[in-house]
């Protein structure tokens, strides 16, 4: 007997309830993690739409405004297995990804035995991660990209799912290392993490500094997150916002016009793919069933500014990639 297939309608209906099913599970998430955080909803939400493309963020900010707090909160609220690394210039890349050790047997047998670093784990802070020397920093490529390391050339694989949250301070160069582009471009989102208005700030003051201080509470399982990101790559996109994702990331590119003599390099495919998913999750946040424009142009900026560079004239001028996304983003509206 051949098997029955569902009718297209029956496949938008359950497509249908699956995104109101999980909408509901990532207010409460969001809402769990207002609770501790506060003053940084536009953070909290492009670090919960990282997650929810299956991607990797880069956490900038001066110290204090609660980068690592963050982290930690958004573990314990998606019920991820957290691990933290201190990034600092003596930092090794065995720290990081762990290393074999020689054991020997009662029965005086010698074997390597292979000890797991902090990278296995669902959600891996890495903080001040531009304090690492160049080779540690780029152990964490091939974990980022291929969710598996490969030590004495035997690939592990990494538990699922596996996010980098990673943190930068922007003022602070001296024994720091630059990111190189390769691993910038590992990274879905750049985050801007600015400091938080008068009102959050009192209300931070506040519960913060009682007796009592608000504890993150688990809102979602691992499990939920692996479901919520298989259902971010089944929601719709109008072939009007696919689109839009297209001119926007090629116009970043020089092409020798006068538009773009200030771009001395621009985002690639891969920026593209990021913005996609990026705008599909941030409607699943929302509860809706299908992106729009709006999120192409809301999430253009942490999606491209670490996958542009200006010339050494548009820099001279004072000019910021910042400001060039804004006049990219003009014509979508």
């Amino acid at each position: 007997m051949a098997e029955s297939k569902q009718s297209p309608l029956q496949d938008a209906s359950d497509l249908t309830a699956d995104i109101e099913r999980v909408g509901e599970r990532l207010s409460a998430a969001r809402s769990a993690v207002g609770r501790v955080i506060f003053g940084q909803a536009e953070v909290v939400e492009e670090t919960l739409i990282t997650l929810l493309a299956g991607g990797h963020a880069l956490l900038i900010g001066v110290p204090g405004l609660g980068k690592t707090k963050l982290v930690e909160t958004i573990g314990t609220v998606m019920g991820l297995e957290d691990k933290r690394v201190q990034f600092t210039p003596d930092l090794m890349p065995a720290d990081i990804l762990g290393s074999e050790v020689l054991e020997e047997s009662e029965s005086g047998r010698r074997e390597f035995r292979f000890i797991k670093g902090p990278v296995f784990g669902q959600l891996l802070m890495a903080d001040e991660i531009n304090r690492a020397s160049p080779r540690t920093q780029s152990a964490l490529l091939q974990a980022m990209q291929e969710r598996a390391v490969s030590v004495a050339g035997t690939r592990h694989p990494l538990p699922e799912p596996f996010h980098v949250l990673a943190t930068q301070n922007p003022l602070e160069l001296e024994g720091t290392y630059p990111l190189p582009e390769a691993q910038l471009d590992r990274f879905l989102m750049e985050i801007d993490v600015d400091y938080p208005g008068r009102d959050a700030e009192r209300e931070m003051l506040v519960s913060t500094t009682g007796a009592r201080e608000e504890r993150p509470q688990e809102a979602m399982t691992a499990a939920d997150l692996l479901a919520a990101q298989n259902l971010v790559r089944r929601i719709p996109v109008g072939e009007s916002v696919v689109e839009a994702i297209l001119s926007l990331v090629r116009s970043g590119r020089p092409d020798g016009s006068e538009a773009t003599r200030t771009i001395a390099w621009g985002p690639g495919p891969r920026a593209s793919q990021a913005l996609m998913l990026a705008v599909r999750a941030r409607a699943l946040l929302d509860g809706r069933y299908a992106p729009s424009i709006d999120d192409v142009v809301a999430l253009a900026g942490p999606v491209l500014r670490h996958r542009m560079a200006l010339t050494f004239a548009a820099r001279a001028d004072g000019m910021t990639v910042d400001q060039v996304i804004e006049r990219l983003k003009a014509p979508l509206g």
